[in-house]
């Protein structure tokens, strides 16, 4: 019997393989250019890397987030040679949280970022551009955000409580004790939580905690276990000194603690009040929430005969404002219970001549008994899987007008071409800064049948 050979070597079919470069690897990159997602972009031997904090003309040292293939995801650590936009970042965390990734950049220069990522997905996909661009909508760059989701995790091994936001790159979570971009009642909310969180005789067991601002300050908690009386008091008292709803989600959907509070938030202009619960999708900007409503009521210009459409109406954000001045508006959503609930807001506003529908919107519209008689307009707000099935069917619904609210350029322009496949031009387009200090981009389309 042949001797075994030890110690060859057998090279795979297609070559060597680069080794892959760990995480936590510090390199030296000049920034090319800037990402849709307002990352940086380097080049170096073979490999392209997106840098989060850095800007176009930079050299900075990034250290490696994750690797694959030839694609390398790093966050800034130092700037050698600093951009002349640069700005010094007003947040104390930025850098290491996760939320507000181009806080660096002069907002401005932010809202150029997304109105060059919305025009290059519109030409670059969809191949048109739309005869009027419309200025961005934006509001305050701080202080906007009325809703936000709180990570809350017990790490054994340290037998400590971490309270904050998700890390950049990572499931790490950054300890906070500031949000500067959170609405003012909230801050103090959000800078006394860990403290009361730690006091609680079962840190292991708790889930995350979510703040919202609207008709009332809320602050539901998420357990795995049943609290005990002790805990349910340090809760109570932490949400009275606050002058604060408390929610808990344990088994089931999320109850307030006292049974006969509400939540909800208003649409001052049109003096409407839309009840929430927390899971319920909402707007998190407020005032460019109203904006946008405004901007849409006027791009589609509903008229007082007209039976008009709203896809994806959730709790009734845009179906009631324009119910307020047509005829009928015959509203669809996905989720049973936001179906209800928007049922309920309707009538809670007095608002009689609106229709509320369950459909499976990611389906193809089927003749649906609410779709025979045809609309005037439609409004689509879908989430960032866009409305492909949707959209393919618009046409034969005899719609004239349609305004489409993205908060994905790419789905939406993927459906740009399909509407324009069907004979709709696009008329108007802009950008809705929704979330300032961050590169998530919104944006309305108005369409017009030729």
């Amino acid at each position: 019997m042949a001797k075994p050979v030890r110690g060859l070597r057998f090279q795979p079919s297609g070559g060597s393989r680069a080794a892959q470069i760990p995480v936590g690897k510090k390199q030296r990159l000049t920034i090319e250019r800037l990402a849709n997602d307002g990352r940086g972009i380097a080049f170096l031997e073979g490999r392209t890397w997106f840098v989060v904090g850095a800007l176009a003309g930079e050299e900075v040292e990034a250290r490696v987030l994750g690797a694959h293939g030839k694609v390398v995801e790093a966050r800034t650590e130092r700037v050698f040679s600093a951009s002349d936009l640069r700005q010094p970042a007003p947040c104390a965390h930025a850098g290491r949280c996760g939320g507000c990734s181009v806080q660096h950049l002069p907002h401005d220069e932010q809202l150029a970022l997304k109105q060059r990522m919305l025009a290059e997905q519109l030409s670059r996909v969809a191949g048109v551009e739309p005869e009027e661009w419309a200025p961005p909508l934006s509001g305050p760059e701080f202080g906007y955000r009325r809703r936000a989701r709180v990570a809350v995790r017990w790490d054994a091994k340290a037998k400590k409580l971490e309270v904050g936001f998700r890390a950049a790159g990572s499931q790490d979570i950054v300890a906070i004790d500031e949000c500067p971009v959170l609405v003012q009642p909230l801050q103090p909310i959000m800078s006394r939580l860990p403290a009361m969180l730690q006091r609680l005789s079962k840190p292991q067991a708790l889930g995350h905690v979510e703040l919202f601002s609207g008709s009332a300050i809320a602050v539901l908690l998420r357990h795995m276990a049943p609290l005990s009386a002790a805990d349910l008091e340090i809760l109570q008292a932490f949400c009275a000194f606050h002058e604060a709803q408390l929610w808990l989600h344990g088994e089931g959907e999320p109850q307030p603690v006292d049974p006969d509070q509400a939540l909800g938030y208003r649409l001052e202009p049109w003096n409407l009040q839309l009840a929430y619960r927390p899971g319920d999708f909402v707007q998190v900007n407020a005032g460019v929430n109203e904006a946008m409503v405004a901007q849409a009521l006027e791009w589609l210009a509903p008229q007082a005969d007209e039976r008009v459409l709203d896809l994806f109406c959730g709790l009734g954000n845009f179906a009631l404002p324009l119910a307020q001045k047509v005829r009928e508006v015959v509203a669809v959503e996905g989720v049973a219970t936001m179906v209800a609930r928007a049922a309920e807001n309707a009538a809670s506003n007095n608002l009689h001549n609106t229709r509320f529908f369950q459909a499976d919107l990611s389906q193809p519209l089927s003749d649906a008994e609410w779709a025979r008689e045809g609309f005037s307009a439609v409004l689509l707000d879908p989430p960032r899987d866009g409305a492909f099935e949707v959209v393919r069917k618009l046409a034969s619904l005899g719609a004239k007008r349609l305004v489409y609210v993205s908060c994905n350029p790419a789905t939406l322009a993927r459906d740009t071409v399909e509407l324009v496949r069907q004979g709709y031009r696009l008329k108007r387009a802009g950008i809705l800064d929704m979330f300032p200090q961050t590169a998530h981009v919104e944006a309305m389309a108005l369409f017009e049948a030729s």
